[in-house]
């Protein structure tokens, strides 16, 4: 039978190929922007006649119905990145959460850690060879998929046709959902950057060189930085996303990607988020090179590019230079993402640049202002890349730089790039503490 026969044959309404799914299931389901929308929805509506059905998923933008009240008992959400959208089901107990490092997130499926009975995937209208592309998000769904027993599969006329390993044959998808709806937007914002990130991200830009690889992660530091290097040249993307930003300093001629020591001439990542323009942009774009997470966040992967640049954020950082990511004291926040991947992968990086950039303070709903350099962590805190692993920090007063410091150096130069509020009281506490 040819591919297009084959894909006839299996198109079917979501109601019906939600049929498939069975109680006792473990589900994967792509995420990001590529959320199944229309197959969720007739899941949820399913929901009453099965039980203890397990949807495993990273981050997820949109609706979240599938984890409102009304779904225990029968559909449980097993996430390893907390979004917002069901970060109150995980601490009301509704929704787990598995800490695992990004590269690591689809090994869980593809060695057979947690078999997958169904996943639900978005993809692109297949080829002339019959190949649909993952679109948007192929770095966490393309070996969970291929690792899956069936699948459904959204067939969307909007998904943009991404290049790289990017692509699942018509005869592997079980249930063909045909749809037509925007892929969801994510944009940056509108207002610009503060004063503080503006700060932030031009000691942040100072410290990348001409021909640096990137990885560009999405918020305000990441999109302020990116505003600063139009005066560079010749710089590189490997990351495991990216975003709108990117568009206007390859126009501009400044990211040629083409002294990249590994897939030179190419911006690598694993998934996008950002807006229709940026969707279009991608599309069927040979620049453009979409990997699966576990190659694109291998940290023996990224340290091949040379001048490797890794820009992550915090919640909070020890004088000892332990940085908190993904919780507030005890409580589940995010997730370690690809933090560590590729903070270690910059640092084994020739010439690498693995930056922690935060504002130095931050206020509360009730209006107490707290250091987020802090002389020890919270109580219950997570330590997502440890002591052992970190460079530099970098806030609105400056950059201290941590590698092969004491913990006496470490504490003084931390303080220094504190809020010089808070300045006097740390150097107290680092006392008390013997640091200094």
């Amino acid at each position: 039978m040819d591919w297009n026969s084959q894909f006839q044959s299996r198109i079917s309404t979501a109601d019906e190929a939600v049929k498939v799914i069975k109680s006792g299931n473990r589900i994967f389901m792509t995420g990001n922007v590529s959320v199944p929308l229309t197959v969720l929805g007739a899941l949820v509506k399913r929901a009453p006649e099965i039980n203890n059905v397990e949807i495993c998923q990273a981050l997820t933008i949109g609706p979240a119905d599938y984890v409102s009240a009304e779904m225990e008992g029968h559909l449980k959400v097993n996430t390893f990145f907390i979004s917002a959208n069901i970060r109150k089901a995980v601490h009301e107990g509704r929704a787990d959460f598995t800490p695992v490092l990004l590269s690591e997130f689809p090994l869980l499926f593809k060695r057979g850690i947690l078999p997958i009975d169904v996943a639900m995937i978005h993809v692109s209208p297949p080829d002339e060879h019959g190949f649909c592309s993952l679109g948007v998000e192929v770095g966490l769904t393309k070996s969970p998929s291929e690792s899956a027993k069936l699948i459904i599969a959204e067939v969307n006329e909007k998904m943009p046709r991404t290049l790289g390993d990017s692509f699942i044959h018509v005869s592997r998808l079980n249930y063909i959902v045909p749809v037509n709806y925007p892929i969801p937007e994510l944009p940056m914002s509108e207002e610009g950057p503060s004063e503080i990130i503006e700060k932030i991200a031009g000691f942040i830009a100072e410290m990348i060189p001409d021909g640096a690889t990137m990885q560009l992660g999405i918020g305000a530091i990441p999109d302020a930085v990116l505003k600063f290097l139009y005066h560079k040249k010749d710089l590189g993307v490997h990351s495991e996303l990216f975003s709108d930003g990117v568009m206007g300093l390859v126009d501009a001629g400044v990211m040629t990607n083409s002294r990249k020591t590994l897939h030179p001439g190419k911006i690598v990542s694993g998934f996008i988020l950002g807006t229709k323009k940026l969707y279009d942009w991608v599309d069927d774009n040979p620049m453009i090179e979409l990997h699966r997470t576990e190659y694109v966040n291998d940290p023996f992967v990224i340290a091949q590019n040379e001048r490797m640049v890794a820009i992550n954020s915090a919640i909070e950082i020890d004088l000892t230079g332990q940085v908190c990511a993904d919780s507030i004291g005890p409580k589940l926040y995010s997730g370690v993402g690809g933090q560590l991947d590729f903070i270690y992968g910059a640092s084994r990086s020739k010439d690498g640049i693995p930056i922690i950039a935060l504002p130095s303070d931050a206020t509360l709903k009730d209006g107490t202002r707290f250091s987020r350099i802090t002389a020890t962590l919270k109580p219950g805190a997570g330590v997502v890349t440890s002591r052992n692993h970190v460079r530099y920090i970098v806030t609105e007063y400056g950059i201290a730089d941590l590698y092969g410091k004491s913990i006496r150096q470490r504490a003084h130069s931390l303080i220094q790039i504190a809020h010089p509020d808070f300045r006097e009281s740390l150097t107290r506490e680092a006392k008390s503490l013997n640091y200094i």
